[in-house]
């Protein structure tokens, strides 16, 4: 407990840098960085129902200091009914939120140049004002979160040759608060959908969707469509969908989470390179103590290249960044056989 004590010190002091520089870039988007949502009557019935829900009790078993830290925050938001404005909280822009950065252009430059289709990416960008996100300042019909997601797709894609309409089934590993999974509805509707995460961010996941009108339920039944939000690896029952998951166009997304995991945790998701026909996976190289460039290139190597296509590719719009210690991949798989 010491221990993480001083951890906790450290990060504060260093997030209190980062919160000052966070909140001067939200001005960029003036006037819509001044905007506060009230409360409306679904809202606040919302609220009063996750509140009831954190009376359960949490587990910090298997998880990096880190996310300890984070999920002790997020409890405490949904205990103290504050998700109106959530998207606006440093806290949560430093895991799920990438607002006003320059490399966020690059991307949406990317996007505009794909003529084929950048209607369908124009359809996706469009944000909501759920959770009060902070309009990305050179293009405020939409977010800098919502943009930098929509790229991924647009990569992967790139690798793939998918058309997305026909994507049936996508298992996200940390779903963030939401904002992958409202994508996907809008390009179909009738998608299965499940988000696995801890148990306090899916009360922040049921709060998005619910209030976009996405159909979401905790811990349920992973056949069920609309957005499924499970906590327990248990609860996921692939066993009774491989039949299902090897017919049909099924996806896994792990937007750095899968990546901050601890090995043993990652372990017990290996199940869904043997499953899974595509796989979108985005990392940084290192985290906390783990090198996660070898650990990556060694689940890659493990792909049959006569069954399987498989790449990792440097995320150059993120690596440009010259303050950045840190480097950022993708590992993209495809069966061939789909």
């Amino acid at each position: 407990m010491l221990e993480l004590k001083i951890y906790t010190n450290y990060l504060k002091n260093l997030f209190m840098i980062k919160d000052c520089l966070r909140w001067m870039a939200t001005i960029l988007s003036f006037p819509n960085n001044l905007r506060t949502l009230s409360s409306s009557t679904k809202d606040t019935h919302l609220q009063n129902f996750l509140f009831n829900k954190t009376l359960d009790s949490f587990s910090i078993n298997n998880k990096e200091k880190t996310h300890i830290i984070f999920s002790n925050k997020i409890l405490e938001i949904v205990k103290n009914k504050r998700l109106t404005n959530f998207l606006r909280y440093s806290f949560i822009q430093k895991i799920f939120f990438i607002h006003n950065r320059f490399f966020v252009y690059k991307e949406l430059l990317e996007l505009k140049k794909d003529v084929k289709n950048w209607n369908l990416w124009k359809r996706l960008l469009v944000e909501n004002n759920i959770g009060n996100p902070v309009n990305y300042f050179l293009y405020k019909d939409s977010s800098g979160n919502r943009i930098r997601q929509v790229y991924h797709l647009k990569k992967f894609i790139d690798f793939a040759n998918l058309d997305l309409k026909k994507i049936k089934y996508v298992f996200e590993i940390g779903g963030g608060y939401g904002c992958m999974a409202s994508i996907f509805y809008k390009i179909n509707p009738k998608i299965k959908y499940v988000i696995f995460d801890t148990k306090e961010v899916n009360l922040i996941q049921y709060y998005y969707l619910k209030m976009n009108n996405i159909p979401a339920s905790l811990n349920s039944n992973p056949n069920n469509t609309g957005v499924n939000l499970i906590s327990n690896i248990a609860d996921i029952k692939l066993s009774k969908q491989l039949k299902y998951l090897s017919k049909n166009k099924a996806i896994v997304i792990a937007n750095w989470s899968l990546s901050e995991m601890p090995i043993i945790l990652r372990k017990k998701l290996n199940f869904i390179y043997k499953v899974f026909n595509f796989i979108l996976i985005s990392f940084q190289d290192k985290f906390e103590n783990i090198n996660n460039l070898n650990y990556f290139r060694n689940i890659q190597k493990k792909f049959n290249k006569t069954k399987y296509k498989s790449n990792i590719y440097a995320i150059h719009t993120m690596n440009s960044n010259l303050f950045s210690k840190r480097k950022n991949f993708y590992l993209f798989i495809k069966n061939l056989g789909c």
